[in-house]
């Protein structure tokens, strides 16, 4: 129901024209309403729109349960946390019961009891669709008590007979009934408990401890599963596997754009008052180069894949070094340059697993992606044609030095003093200026037209 909750008993929820509906059918019907009405399904969810996107949504149209299947950092706990817009803002629930169940549909022996006592007076809550949401991390120490639950001792202890289905506690899978549950890092899972989601996810019922309990739950199942587990750590049971209904296999940023869009989205970057942070677009794009050079580069396993997170902590970084040098020279102008990509080694290193685990190799390896994507932006955005004054400059003895410890406005003589620099530069303030004429530099040398020697933080370039 989207209308706001006012029946607070059973007999007003009836005489408001309540229908209870299985929580696949309503994620159903309100996605059908969000298409016709041509919404955003998953806000913040980026590069997904002409693949995974149909397929989800086909899924959810045959009302099939999902196993999403990629490597870390490809949003697939964001996807499923965002499937809760597709429920009713609210849903009304019998009062006072260990789990939600339906007023008009109740499944344990405690909602049926209360029905029965009250009649038309038995109250009623209603839930806001974000407490119908659950997840839980699969663990090898995980036990079935956990998803489905247990024989309650106290419970036992104050008088009641084992058989008695009031001394079940019960688990995470029936206290999410009418809503969504989401099992991340599935192949983690023991098998022998997989196995007891077997009847969950065809009979849709539960048993707990050989108990003759049928507690028929209305749950829309998700799991979470990285390829490289399959092996490495475990394996989803066949059986299991087979009773989900979609397998969609997600993928990482297919375009630099995308990467960049997800960067600007999520990237935590500090501000401060009197203090502009700009960062050029192509200082953008190479650290999102960086990023799309690792998932193709031999030296970098790919099974274990190279996050979004990746891109967007060595982004931080780069600010964060922009940053550093403008509190220490007292600039009010943020602009990362070239120079500050030297920092952003330990992020990039603490997010991928390199194949050679030689000491230093991880070093030399880092650089040489790092100047693999300088020099593809460079490339992309510059015409060498165009640079040849410079080149020629350089070639009749020009040596220029330049830091990350530099003042931007001491850029502005590095500029006069190379001819053709300034008829190529077309930022205007004096961060953005430093900033590209470091890129300019950079690129000449990666395309082996300048000799650079660097030395405790500052390089030189010579011809």
């Amino acid at each position: 129901m989207t209308t706001q909750p006012n029946a607070a008993t059973l007999g007003e929820l009836k005489s408001s024209g309540y229908k209870p509906q299985p929580v696949k059918e309503e994620i159903r019907k309100n996605l059908i309403t969000k298409l016709t009405q041509a919404e955003t399904l998953f806000p913040g969810v980026v590069g997904y729109e002409d693949t995974v996107v149909p397929q989800i949504t086909n899924a959810i149209l045959g009302c099939q349960d999902i196993i999403f299947l990629g490597e870390r950092g490809q949003a697939k706990s964001r996807i499923a946390r965002s499937l809760v817009s597709l429920l009713d803002e609210w849903s009304p629930v019998i009062a006072g019961t260990e789990i939600p169940e339906d007023p008009l549909q109740p499944i344990t022996k405690a909602g049926k009891n209360l029905i029965e006592e009250h009649g038309d007076a038995t109250p009623i809550a209603w839930l806001h669709r974000d407490d119908r949401y659950g997840e839980k991390l699969a663990t090898p120490d995980i036990t079935i008590a956990d998803i489905i639950g247990e024989v309650d001792p106290i419970k036992v202890a104050e008088g009641r007979y084992l058989s008695d289905e009031l001394t079940l506690s019960y688990g995470l899978v029936p206290r999410m009934n009418k809503g969504i549950f989401v099992i991340n890092e599935l192949p983690d899972l023991a098998e022998r408990i997989q196995v007891g989601l077997l009847n969950l996810l065809e009979e849709r019922d539960v048993q707990i401890r050989g108990h003759k309990v049928r507690l028929p739950v209305d749950v829309f199942i998700l799991a979470t599963a990285n390829p490289e587990d399959y092996t490495n750590r475990g394996r989803i049971i066949t059986p299991l596997k087979d009773r989900y209904g979609a397998q969609i296999r997600t993928h990482y940023p297919e375009h630099v754009e995308q990467e960049i869009a997800i960067v600007e989205q999520e990237a935590n970057v500090l501000s401060m008052p009197d203090v502009d942070v700009l960062v050029p677009d192509y200082m953008k794009e190479i650290i999102a180069e960086v990023t799309h050079h690792a998932r193709r580069s031999p030296d970098v396993n790919q099974r274990s894949g190279v996050s979004v997170r990746a891109s967007i902590a060595n982004f931080e970084v780069l600010v964060a070094n922009a940053f550093r040098r403008a509190l220490v020279l007292g600039e009010k102008e943020v602009v990362p340059r070239i120079s500050d990509l030297d920092y952003i080694a330990p992020s990039f290193q603490g997010k991928v697993e390199f194949e050679a685990m030689e000491d230093g190799q991880e070093d030399k390896i880092t650089n040489r992606i790092i100047q693999a994507a300088t020099k593809a932006v460079f490339d992309r955005t510059h015409d060498l044609q165009d640079l040849a004054p410079i080149i020629e400059a350089f070639n009749n003895g020009l040596s220029i030095e330049i830091g990350e410890a530099v003042y931007a406005e001491d850029y502005s003589q590095i500029i006069d003093k190379i001819p053709g620099m300034g008829e190529r530069i077309t930022a205007k303030t004096p961060g953005t200026r430093a900033a590209e004429v470091e890129f300019l530099l950079e690129g000449l040398h990666l395309n082996k037209l300048l000799n650079k020697y660097a030395v405790s933080g500052r390089s030189t370039y010579t011809g």
